[in-house]
């Protein structure tokens, strides 16, 4: 049984293990986790290709070249409704699956604006996790073999801006910045469970 009737939003720097913080958050609190598997939602409610949705995932723009040669057809949407770019849509497919999602119960929600897309709903926390650089490095080269370890920094830095840019982009607030969350903490402070229980704590005393 649920232990919360709350929404939790998960923004992160990339390397901070804000996605294993939220899971675990999710299974302390006996309530759903979204990440990844928003795109599946997505895709399935907008009738557009999954695929797209992974393309597009947290990029605020993309190759015009690419949005040109899309066929309006085949990602469910006819040729009349074609006048706004690619990016566009999957943002707001995204938005509304984020919505629809959050309306089924209380539930971790990672990434993807859901802190904006949710600004207005009563029961709502949003946290975002940040760490050293120091520390996220360690982290990505624990945690995979597919990036060179002299590129590892470069991916960070990479992934962060690209979140923010898209974070920026779609929302009027700042990406990271203090102002735009109910929480920020730094998981290398208590680590990743000892971040899950300080969220659960605060989630309790909210419930």
């Amino acid at each position: 049984m649920s232990q919360t009737n709350m929404v939790i939003t998960i923004g992160r720097q990339y390397g901070s293990g804000g996605h294993e913080i939220g899971e675990k958050l999710a299974k302390k609190l006996d309530i759903e986790f979204y990440d990844k598997e928003l795109l599946k939602i997505a895709a399935k409610e907008s009738g557009m290709c999954q695929e797209i949705f992974e393309n597009f995932d947290e990029k605020p723009t993309t190759s015009f070249l690419y949005s040109l040669v899309m066929d309006p057809y085949s990602i469910g949407y006819n040729a009349s409704n074609f006048d706004m770019p690619i990016n566009h849509k999957v943002f707001l497919a995204a938005f509304e699956a984020i919505k629809k999602t959050a309306d089924q119960g209380p539930c971790v929600i990672v990434g993807r604006c859901a802190d904006y897309a949710l600004h207005d709903y009563k029961n709502l926390l949003s946290a975002f996790i940040y760490a050293p650089i120091e520390d996220r490095i360690e982290r990505v080269k624990a945690r995979t073999t597919d990036i060179r370890e002299d590129k590892i920094k470069d991916t960070i830095l990479k992934q962060d801006k690209s979140r923010a840019s898209y974070y920026n982009y779609y929302t009027t607030k700042r990406w990271g910045a203090v102002d735009s969350y109910d929480l920020c903490i730094n998981s290398s402070l208590l680590g990743i469970d000892g971040t899950v229980e300080l969220l659960e704590q605060i989630i309790r005393s909210k419930s």
